[in-house]
């Protein structure tokens, strides 16, 4: 995709306990952490698509609207990598391939054929600001779960349905845009996108 040279987009890694926004709506205006505190980007900034507070990782910002609807758009795929209570069995990663039934505000929903394998080598990635479980308290298996598409919670929701909730969840790649080296909170300018 070309943008216009007039705008500003960035990657953020979204630690974990931010809210994918710059400001709070509503009544529950807690003491709730934002993007806006990690970097001073410019006015007119919006985050591409969201991670919620449990969850990390990549994150696009722009000031392009035509850009932040590309991204979302359910053209581009979504990488994550998701750590899941138990060891995932090839059953469970065919069922997630498939497509499952989760609820999306209250109604039922099948999600699209996705890509899903187990990740065999614990992926190389920040700490996380919360601490996970550690295996005493049973084993935990890496997953990669690669999506279009992005409703609420979708893969939290994906993993419980096959039996194996997540306990850490991280976007690695949106199209071929990827981590690689960010460290938690980091900011980085892209100058093509």
């Amino acid at each position: 995709m070309k943008s216009d040279i007039n705008h500003k987009h960035f990657i953020i890694y979204k630690p974990y306990g931010y809210l994918s926004q710059f400001i709070v709506n509503g009544k529950k205006k807690k003491a709730q952490k934002l993007l806006g505190e990690l970097f001073d980007f410019p006015e007119g900034t919006m985050a591409v698509g969201r991670l919620d507070e449990k969850s990390e990782g990549l994150l696009i910002l722009t000031t392009n609207g035509k850009t932040s609807y590309y991204f979302t758009s359910g053209k581009v795929e979504k990488e994550y990598y998701a750590q899941v209570d138990g060891e995932i069995t090839d059953i469970a990663l065919e069922k997630l391939k498939n497509g499952v039934e989760i609820g999306i505000e209250g109604v039922k929903y099948i999600t699209k054929p996705c890509k899903a394998n187990k990740i065999v080598n614990f992926p190389k990635l920040p700490e996380r600001a919360r601490k996970i479980r550690d295996d005493r308290h049973g084993l935990t298996s890496w997953v990669s779960i690669t999506l279009r598409e992005g409703k609420f919670r979708q893969v939290r929701k994906m993993t419980a349905a096959v039996g194996f909730p997540t306990l850490r969840l991280v976007r690695v790649r949106i199209d071929n845009i990827v981590m690689d080296d960010i460290k938690a909170g980091e900011v980085r300018e892209l100058k093509n996108i």
